[in-house]
């Protein structure tokens, strides 16, 4: 027994020895507060993290200043409650290889957790950036007409073709370019996340690009670019089985989308108990324009309030080459969203572009393919948008004898406003197949003029239980060039003209 106990002791002890071997803090390698520049000294503990086959580097309390990181298999970063690791504000810091505050290629078991922040200081970087340009000491094709390339400015996490990613409980924040890009990785874990970047162009709260089995729960992204954002930059690269749950977004782009960079495509994506709020573009945005395929999206439970549409699916021709975009099976389910007839993210640090075309009036939801390729089998269901209405014909309009002047737009960038005004104001459909409407209602604050819903050249059209107010401007419902129609339980107007047929 004695034996025994004393075997199970030495057990005990040497599993707590590995298990300290396999703790590296920072402070133990160099890594000061105050420092201009840990990157050393951090990095020495991640290597050698590597080097005893994995472990847990630990960025203890206190603002550590650090330039780039490579983080290796098997290595867990932990920032401890009160940790904040601060990116270089100095541009020559980061090289074209190394374009993150931390990344990490074809690695395998990485992961950063903890309660810590990391910073990366986007004000201070972009001035010294500027300088730079200024001085020619940097160069840039792009800066003098718009802004710096993306590719010029540092993400704070970039992760390539990496296995086994788990990312939880950080707050990131302030990123120059896109705030985190998981790119061609493969089982992606996000949970618990806070992101606040506001504090320059271009900085998505989160990318997953051409990446699978991906994760994305619980978490809270503020960002001047769109929140949460899938996209696929290689033609035969796709974004597959991505889950993303219970997750907030404020964003001055788009929350939830899908594109635009669609070269290769998505597949089994799904989204679900998600909250919308003060953002510019779409709750939902679904787009490839790129040439890519798009297949098998569930969206469900999303709440939008102050946004500036509620739901957007296109299909573009924005590739030079001969191949085109597919979508088929959106189903979107549960969704109340309110828009305003103001700008939804005004007093932001950031706001969402003025129009880049003519006025118009507020935007619909809508779905739209191309003349030839269509946008094919899209449920919407349960679906609730409030809008603020108010529209005038002195603004902006089209008379619903003239649909087909509406510009098909095939090559232009994929956003709620690229059709300037549209027909109607609660939903336009277009150049699409089996679509169907199932507890669908529109509502108005303020009168409108237009049709409550277009549909145009649509085959396969299925209304049921749709509401559209008694007060509304008819006709509500205009179809063009629709056929295999079918309608149940409607809730519109009954007068006479309350829809119409037109060729």
């Amino acid at each position: 027994m004695i034996k025994n106990t004393v075997l199970l002791i030495a057990l005990l002890w040497s599993a707590t020895s590995v298990q300290a071997q396999k703790n590296f803090n920072i402070i133990q390698y160099g890594a000061k507060v105050g420092m201009d520049n840990n990157a050393e000294f951090i990095q020495k503990a991640i290597d050698q993290a590597f080097a005893a086959g994995g472990g847990k580097v630990t960025i203890p309390e206190g603002n550590f200043v650090t330039g780039p990181l490579n983080l290796k298999s098997n290595v867990e970063l932990h920032l401890v409650k009160g940790a904040v690791l601060l990116g270089s504000t100095k541009r020559k810091d980061y090289t074209p290889e190394r374009m993150a505050v931390i990344s990490a290629f074809g690695q395998k078991n990485i992961a950063i957790t903890g309660k810590g922040i990391i910073n990366g200081q986007a004000h201070e970087l972009m001035f010294n950036m500027f300088e730079l340009l200024r001085k020619g000491e940097l160069r840039d094709t792009q800066y003098l007409a718009k802004r710096p390339r993306e590719e010029n400015r540092p993400n704070l996490i970039f992760f390539k073709g990496c296995q086994g990613v788990r990312v939880t409980g950080i707050t990131l924040k302030d990123a120059a370019s896109w705030v985190q890009n998981y790119k061609e990785c493969n089982d992606v874990v996000i949970d618990s996340m806070t992101v606040l970047s506001t504090a320059y162009w271009n900085n998505d709260a989160i990318d997953i690009v051409d990446s699978k089995k991906v994760r994305i729960t619980n978490s809270y992204f503020n960002a001047a670019d769109d929140a949460i954002c899938l996209k696929s930059e290689i033609k035969d690269g796709f974004c597959e089985d991505v889950w993303i749950e219970n997750c907030v977004m404020r964003s001055s782009a788009n929350g939830f989308k899908i594109g635009t960079a669609s070269l290769g495509g998505f597949r089994n994506i799904t989204a679900k108990n998600l909250t919308v709020f003060d953002t510019y573009r779409s709750a939902v945005a679904i787009e490839t324009v790129d040439g890519g395929f798009l297949e098998n999206v569930k969206v469900i439970n999303v709440r939008g309030k102050n946004t500036g549409n509620a739901v957007f699916i296109r299909l573009g021709h924005r590739n030079q080459d001969e191949r085109y975009s597919s979508i088929k099976n959106v189903w979107i389910e549960d969704v109340k969203v309110e828009v305003p007839a103001g700008k939804p993210d005004i007093g932001y640090p950031l706001e969402g572009p003025a129009p880049k075309v003519a006025a118009h009036n507020l935007v619909p939801a809508s779905i739209t393919g191309l003349p030839g390729h269509l946008v094919e089998n899209i449920t919407l269901k349960d679906i609730e948008i409030s809008y603020g209405g108010g529209a005038t014909k002195s603004k902006a309009y089209h008379s619903i004898d003239s649909l087909s002047t509406v510009t098909e737009n095939a090559v232009g960038y994929p956003e709620f406003t690229m059709f300037g005004e549209l027909p109607s104001w609660g939903l336009y459909v277009r150049h699409a197949k089996d679509i169907k409407l199932i507890n669908v209602k529109v509502s108005l604050k303020a009168a409108d003029f237009r049709p409550a819903m277009v549909f145009d050249d649509v085959s396969g059209l299925k209304l049921n239980d749709l509401s559209i107010p008694e007060d509304a401007v008819l006709p509500v419902i205009v179809y063009r060039n629709t056929d295999k129609l079918s309608t149940s339980g409607l809730k519109i107007p009954q007068a006479t003209g309350a829809t119409v047929i037109k060729k």
